[in-house]
């Protein structure tokens, strides 16, 4: 009753410690202060009993791993290097070894639980329910079984299960597991909410447009399970290194525990047995096998933390070697709200009817200029007939309405058909119209920056970042404008999709030293992004190619959130390279004390396991970020 009522209020490895801490302790006592020889014994049996509770674990995984033929790991140095001092009556240094080795599981276990929190906090928002409407009936089905299309409803204080869009009433939601925005976003009807808000008052009809398993905190949590899988590449060198480190270890202590006897008489071999001992102790690659991981998955889990997916460690190094970012203009660095500021007519069109037409070509587009030439223009229309509609990449629309050929795009498009204009270069997003091959104006559409558009620029030159770089569609006018508001090094404009990778190709290849990044937001920034060393994509509630070809996910819509990033990155890497040149250190000069003897298994024990406490509690220092 008492073992589980200590099970439910401490930890298993909490309990162990102090166990163990109390047997060592009783056992010390005893044999240094029991006169009687009988009694000896019990304090024999104490430590005894405190090696085996202290080690059973490691002991088991050194002999299973025996079996599997995974020979030389730190189990089994810790194992060969214990037994021998308990076989040279040396039980408390012993107990000692195993005892600080589960001291330093359970730090490590801390910190990775600490790290954890912001994952669990996903996994806790996962949707369990979902209120299906069924004709006049509610139904309360798994969110998995229900279909695209399908009504459902939000009462006050649910999670919103599936992603969709509002039909019916209004309400409060919370975005902040999304996006990390602590203040309520408003929504109403024909507004998109997203699986894993949370609805904060009023209840909400949604039609369902996505299945569960492609919506947007699936596609999260599938991030974050996956992250720790790719390994960077100091953890890789510490798993090839302790396999070939530790059967050097063993084979350089059993040189020193019999070659000295058996060549020279006058040494015994219990002097030197001890002293292989321990070297085998102070040699366990403890230290790096703990620390190294723990440090890279706490990089991971500040980064997550403050709204940034890293998918591996392996992203975290390429982080630190960046030399050169690549941004996407519109809805990376602009906020991507457009608005139309101005129409300019020409041939006798009226300003009206460049917008009418305009609004014709663009009725079937989802894009942002298309819905600020709609609130422009203010009126509903009914398209009679839409006859041999071709949307051209990067360029615009071709379109016949109501037996009125329609182009409206960007000036490369009026040059590609022929179409006679005396206005090439204006200032602003620009759509030119021709009808029937006529020139009828164009539109200027304003787009401004993101508030902390400035402050990532300047932020990443602080760092060291020695070339910014942005690339856009947009005409040369405006994108020169935004990139002399940003101080960016460099911008490219007009370019097609196809034309953003061949420039970044372009780039990759004039960068000599470190890598390059691209930070995009669209899908048709998916491509880029992939080509890129590292791919970050802007807003992990956007486009799902972008999400998908990225390295890493921004889920705010912060640009900023880049530069957070290469801090923790380097954070993380000084972290590691710190515990690593400590570590080897340290070893190195107990390794040399204790074949001439004058290290005790006392100084092994620290020589190890205090190396690795002091190594693991630095790992933690990457929270604090």
């Amino acid at each position: 009753m008492i073992i589980k009522l200590l099970k439910n209020t401490l930890s298993k490895e909490l309990f162990l410690i102090f166990l163990v801490t109390i047997l060592l302790v009783g056992g010390v006592i005893l044999e240094n202060n029991i006169k009687v020889e009988s009694l000896k014994y019990l304090s024999y049996l104490i430590l005894l009993s405190a090696y085996l509770v202290a080690g059973w674990s490691v002991i088991l995984k050194a002999i299973k791993n025996l079996f599997r033929k995974n020979f030389f790991d730190e189990n089994f140095l810790m194992t060969i290097a214990t037994l021998g001092a308990v076989a040279i009556n040396e039980l408390p240094e012993a107990v000692m070894v195993m005892l600080l080795y589960n001291v330093g599981e359970f730090f490590q276990k801390s910190a990775v639980d600490r790290s954890k929190k912001s994952i669990k906090s996903l996994l806790e928002i996962r949707p369990e329910y979902a209120n299906l409407k069924v004709d006049d009936k509610i139904i309360k089905k798994n969110p998995s079984e229900v279909k695209v299309d399908d009504l459902i409803i939000v009462k006050p204080g649910e999670k919103i299960p599936l992603d969709g869009k509002i039909i019916n009433g209004s309400s409060y939601v919370d975005t902040f597991i999304l996006t990390g925005e602590s203040v309520p976003k408003t929504v109403g009807k024909d507004n998109d909410v997203l699986a894993g808000m949370i609805n904060k008052s009023g209840t909400i009809e949604v039609r369902v447009s996505r299945i569960f398993s492609e919506t947007s905190i699936s596609r999260i949590m599938d991030l974050v399970e996956f992250a720790s899988h790719k390994k960077a590449r100091p953890e890789k060198f510490i798993s090839k290194f302790a396999r070939i480190y530790t059967p050097i270890v063993v084979l350089i202590a059993v040189a020193i525990a019999f070659v000295p006897p058996l060549l020279f008489t006058s040494q015994t071999f219990s002097v030197w047995i001890y002293r292989s001992l321990v070297i085998l102790v102070v040699s366990c690659p403890c230290a790096l096998v703990i620390s190294i991981p723990l440090t890279y998955f706490g990089g991971l889990g500040s980064a997550s933390r403050k709204g940034i997916l890293i998918k591996g460690s392996s992203y975290l190094d390429t982080l630190t070697e960046l030399n050169t970012v690549v941004f996407d203009k519109t809805g990376t660095l602009t906020k991507g709200i457009f608005k139309v500021t101005n129409v300019i007519t020409q041939n006798g069109f009226s300003r009206n009817e460049v917008l009418y037409y305009a609004y014709l070509a663009e009725a079937n587009s989802n894009h942002p200029v298309a819905d600020s030439i709609r609130e422009a223009y203010g009126k509903e229309l009914k398209i009679v007939e839409t006859k041999d509609q071709e949307e051209i990449s990067g360029l615009g629309i071709k379109v016949k309405v109501n037996g009125d050929l329609i182009v409206a795009g960007n000036d490369k498009l009026l040059h590609s058909e022929n179409i006679d204009h005396d206005i090439c270069n204006v200032e602003g997003t620009v759509i030119h119209v021709a009808v029937n091959s006529v020139y009828a104006g164009h539109i200027i559409i304003s787009d401004e920056l993101k508030d902390d558009s400035v402050k990532t620029i300047e932020s990443l030159k602080s760092l060291g970042i020695k070339r910014t770089v942005m690339l856009s569609g947009d005409n040369n006018f405006t994108t020169s404008k935004f990139a002399r508001k940003l101080n960016i090094d460099s911008s490219f404009s007009e370019l097609l999709p196809e034309d953003k990778v061949t420039k970044l190709e372009e780039i990759l290849l004039e960068t000599k030293i470190g890598k390059v990044a691209f930070v995009g937001d669209g899908i048709n920034d998916a491509p880029v992004i992939a080509r890129a060393d590292l791919g970050i994509a802007m807003g992990g509630l956007g486009s799902d190619a972008a999400v998908e070809a990225s390295d890493i996910v921004i889920m705010e819509d912060q640009p900023s959130k880049v530069s957070q990033a290469i801090l923790i990155a380097r954070k993380t890497r000084k972290i590691v390279w710190q515990n690593l040149i400590f570590s080897l250190s340290v070893k190195g000069v107990f390794i040399l004390l204790g074949a001439v003897g004058i290290a005790s298994m006392w100084e092994a024990v620290f020589g190890d396991m205090g190396v690795a406490l002091i190594a693991i509690l630095n790992a933690t220092r990457i929270f604090k970020i």
